[in-house]
């Protein structure tokens, strides 16, 4: 974890606008952000959705393009876990603080809360903030899926079955040795960011999100001595898949794809990371206590 002070001029914002309470949690962001002299850009769906709301100084705030977002300071990202790989995957490799304001469930990496948004604000201005740098996983590109800038996951690369009768093969190797053959509904590759996420749901282990590895951990194995294996995160992972169908289904944090049975994909770390901005004193061990209610009970 990195501390930041520096001064906040200019700032994006990218948001889910389905959200429950995502106009007055979006007013009261923008409001606090222009009293404090802050330049606000707005990803132009965002712009779209708040032009036919009363919003106050909306007139102050600008569309958001590729050329503004590469001079902002940083973004905030205004919806759940979900609205936050999204935004990441905006960002790119710019490497810009995100910070998260959850209007969601949980919120592993929107930990601010909609009744925190005045005070994380001021916070942030004022105090500064820290950065968690978060690992990506790079895949090469497969199937339909082309553009290598989406070819990206922050939590996890997830392959499995089409449909719900059969499954599958996968072959895994690592650094081009074999490791086993995983026959099952699918098999999950997840940073640690996405251990509290998909891998979580399969009985993979929690990670602390700075740590230098890579999950593997099979959905439904056929075979009860097929556990969640953990790995350095400078390996390359090779994945084939085999079946009696024709297709089978890629997932990039949720962007799924079908894939022909038998292509082979590439999963290694991404030269850039996802800067995670968070309040001081805010510490993900802290998140977990309590978005996970340990001790409660």
């Amino acid at each position: 974890m990195q501390e930041s002070y520096s001064h906040i001029k200019k700032v994006a914002i990218y948001g889910s606008t389905h959200k429950v309470g995502f106009t007055d949690a979006a007013s009261e962001l923008i409001s606090n952000l222009l009293k404090n002299n802050v330049t606000v850009f707005l990803d132009d769906k965002v712009y779209v959705f708040l032009s036919g709301k009363e919003i106050k100084c909306f007139d102050e705030c600008k569309i958001l393009d590729f050329k503004d977002l590469q001079n902002v300071d940083m973004v905030f990202s205004l919806g759940g876990d979900g609205t936050f790989l999204k935004t990441a995957l905006a960002v790119g490799a710019l490497e810009i603080p995100i910070l998260g304001i959850n209007l969601g469930h949980l919120g592993f990496l929107s930990d601010v809360t909609k009744d925190e948004i005045e005070s994380a604000v001021t916070e942030v201005l004022t105090n500064g903030y820290t950065t968690e740098n978060r690992s990506l996983l790079q895949i090469q590109p497969a199937g339909t899926l082309t553009d290598s800038s989406k070819c990206v996951a922050l939590n996890e690369v997830v392959v499995s079955k089409q449909d719900s009768s059969a499954m599958i093969k996968v072959n895994a190797n690592v650094n081009g040795e074999y490791l086993c053959t995983y026959r099952a509904d699918g098999l999950i590759v997840s940073t640690p960011t996405g251990s509290t996420a998909y891998a979580m749901s399969v009985g993979a282990s929690i990670v602390d999100p700075e740590s230098k590895v890579v999950v593997m951990a099979p959905v439904s194995p056929h075979t009860l001595n097929q556990r969640p294996i953990i790995i350095p995160d400078d390996r390359t992972i090779e994945l084939q898949v085999t079946g009696r169908c024709k297709e089978f289904m890629l997932s990039l944090d949720g962007r799924s794809y079908r894939c022909p049975i038998d292509t082979k994909i590439s999963i290694k770390k991404s030269v850039y990371k996802v800067m995670v901005a968070k309040r001081k004193g805010r510490t993900y061990f802290q998140t977990l206590r309590d978005k996970l209610m340990w001790g409660m009970y």
